[in-house]
């Protein structure tokens, strides 16, 4: 999710934690021989910025958060940098106005491909935000992160609603795979009410996966679903609800039947560790205190031009042309739809993988055959849309999870987490015409399932029928114990994510899709170094110790892309610093133990099969 995807399985481990210690282009070969653009018009040379040979040239193709932290971190380090972005920068993280919404001097209401979540688990993007400057704080826009003091999975059809605060400790606590089941079992025991059989069994597979080895999970669990590794179908209906397709649905985009459990059981432990205070920057739970451009990306888009940092906003990469086994081009549409060529010293493909993969043509995957494994990764729609209210919803003081929604949908209201911002202001002060108060903001994961209303997919609904239909999914969700906490009468006016285009047509398309992680996805991610010598990729894409897609991912790569292009430059700086996740030194033994079983065809000591 983005980052958004593992609030799930932060907010379930953090629970657990609080219970226990208090639980594919053709142009290119066009482009390289100097033949017609994509235009049929032949595409003139231009020089890339920068002049000479010093400082080198660096063209970062992408402007979101992997190519923004590649620009950083190139830029501090003395290099010409272009970023080329085809609509805004940040990406899918950034905010954006909603048209004609401000009156009376107000800023317009604000909107966003999905809200922001930024776990402790994460170090490499916090390292970021604290060195991007933001007045009045002394660790720069890390500072406008807030932390929300709970969260609720509100169930549906009579069902109880399930709050829990999220516990956050700052001295570590111990780790034994016997406290790690000892939390969970309290969880679920308090917070789901599982047969006792169920909850005994899900423990035991969280416990196998803590002290499963690296080559273990590689080799096994990285090809076995989650749906067959927590042994779904024999559960009850609630225990595949929540467990299977409610973790999965909700950190991966994917279905359970197809998540690799590697991906999930990674992430699952990591948010355990970080309730424990074990390995984090911060609590499980983290949003930013303003819309997204506002806190971060306007602020980090003024330093790196500060930097030295040249945007090309509105320009479209559609080529690179290998020649002789390097890049020795690419091939870029002007706002006017003119294709260029650019030139530099060294390329950072910086595009989401399905928009990058339709940049490298034949020539290219030629040179370096781990670019075509790309084409098997696999993406879905995750997509946000708000709501904006003309009174504040009595909801829950954090993420709301509706986990009995056909359409997987998660939410926050905004206005109270920025209301530090600004005090003695209001959300209405500030935003669109001063009667909406509030805005929840609601991501939809699952787009190929008939919804409650009409029957119909996210797909097959207009953008107006889309937003009926989440709108009563959430009350569906949230007006079913007695409370109407929901009312239509309340409801000020709704934003769709603009990427989201053909909807009830018989060609959908969204031009923000998301890597998602069925079993093998681990065997097709690339490295960040290809083998062509002036080619890096960065992306949530790119494999990095972060198994997910995220903004964490994103940042680790791009600096991963950095660290080998300044050794291709022979650059004498200083390399760009990678933390990996999280490893609790109580767990080695266990996972030493493992590796010998492992290599000897046994499964995990604890496996109960």
């Amino acid at each position: 999710m983005s980052s958004r995807r593992t609030f799930l399985t932060g907010a379930t481990a953090a629970t657990a934690a609080a219970t226990a210690a208090t639980a594919a282009g053709s142009a290119t070969a066009r482009a390289a021989t100097g033949a017609p653009g994509p235009h049929g018009a032949p595409a003139p040379a231009v020089p890339h910025s920068g002049t000479g040979a010093a400082p080198a040239r660096v063209a970062v193709l992408g402007g979101g958060v992997a190519g923004l932290t590649a620009a950083h971190e190139l830029a501090e380090r003395g290099f010409a940098v272009t970023v080329y972005e085809r609509r805004a920068l940040g990406g899918k993280a950034r905010s954006m106005d909603v048209p004609g919404s401000a009156r009376g001097g107000r800023r317009p209401l604000p909107a966003e491909h999905g809200f922001r979540f930024v776990p402790g688990i994460y170090h490499n993007l916090p390292d970021t935000m604290r060195r991007i400057p933001f007045a009045g704080n002394p660790n720069g826009v890390w500072d406008n992160l807030v932390t929300p003091p709970e969260m609720m999975f509100a169930r549906a059809g009579g069902r109880e609603d399930l709050r829990a605060p999220i516990p956050w400790s700052a001295e570590p606590a111990p780790l034994t795979p016997e406290e790690v089941g000892c939390a969970l079992t309290g969880m679920l025991q308090t917070f789901v009410r599982l047969p006792a059989h169920e909850v005994a069994y899900f423990v035991n597979r969280v416990t196998v996966f803590l002290t499963s080895c690296d080559e273990r999970r590689r080799d096994e669990w990285e090809r076995t679903p989650w749906w067959e590794f927590v042994r779904a179908e024999r559960m009850s209906s609630e225990y595949r609800r929540i467990l299977a397709v409610g973790i999965t649905r909700n950190i991966v985009a994917t279905k359970a039947e197809e998540a690799s459990t590697r991906t999930v059981g990674t992430l699952g432990e990591a948010f355990v560790f970080n309730a424990l205070g074990r390995g984090a920057d911060g609590p499980p739970d983290r949003i930013l205190d303003g819309p997204t451009n506002e806190a971060w990306i306007d602020p980090w888009t003024a330093h790196l031009r500060s930097l030295g940092v040249e945007f090309r906003i509105g320009w479209t990469v559609r080529d690179l042309a290998c020649v002789d086994g390097r890049i020795g081009h690419a091939v870029v549409e002007d706002p006017d739809g003119t294709p260029v060529r650019i030139t530099a010293d060294h390329y950072v493909s910086a595009l989401p993988v399905e928009h990058a993969r339709r940049t490298w043509g034949p020539a290219l995957r030629a040179a370096d055959p781990m670019l075509a494994r790309c084409d098997l990764l696999r993406t879905d729609w995750m997509t946000g849309i708000q709501f904006y209210l003309t009174r504040s919803a009595p909801l829950v003081h954090g993420h709301l999870n509706c986990i009995d929604s056909p359409w997987s949908l998660t939410a926050i209201q905004q206005a109270e987490h920025w209301q530090r911002r600004r005090p003695g202001r209001g959300f209405a002060d500030v935003y669109g015409d001063g009667t909406a108060v509030d805005c929840l903001s609601v991501d939809v994961s699952e787009w190929d399932n008939p919804g409650i209303l009409y029957g119909k997919t996210a797909k097959e609904c207009t953008r107006e029928e889309i937003a009926r239909e989440v709108w009563a999914q959430l009350k569906a969700s949230l007006n079913d114990s007695g409370a109407v906490r929901l009312r239509d009468g309340d409801l000020h006016s709704w934003f769709l994510d603009p990427g989201v285009t053909g909807t009830g047509t018989p060609h959908p398309a969204n031009e923000d899709e998301l890597l998602v992680h069925p079993v093998g996805t681990l065997y097709n991610r690339p490295t960040a170094a290809t083998a062509v010598p002036n080619l890096y990729l960065c992306g949530d894409y790119v494999a990095v110790d972060i198994d997910l897609a995220t903004m964490e991912g994103a940042n680790a790569a791009a600096r991963a892309a950095v660290n080998a292009l300044l050794d291709r430059a022979g650059s004498t700086s200083e390399r760009c610093t990678v933390t990996p996740m999280y490893r609790p030194p109580e767990l080695e033994p266990f996972r030493r133990h493992d590796r010998l079983r492992h290599r000897l065809g046994l499964r995990n000591a604890f496996d109960l099969g």
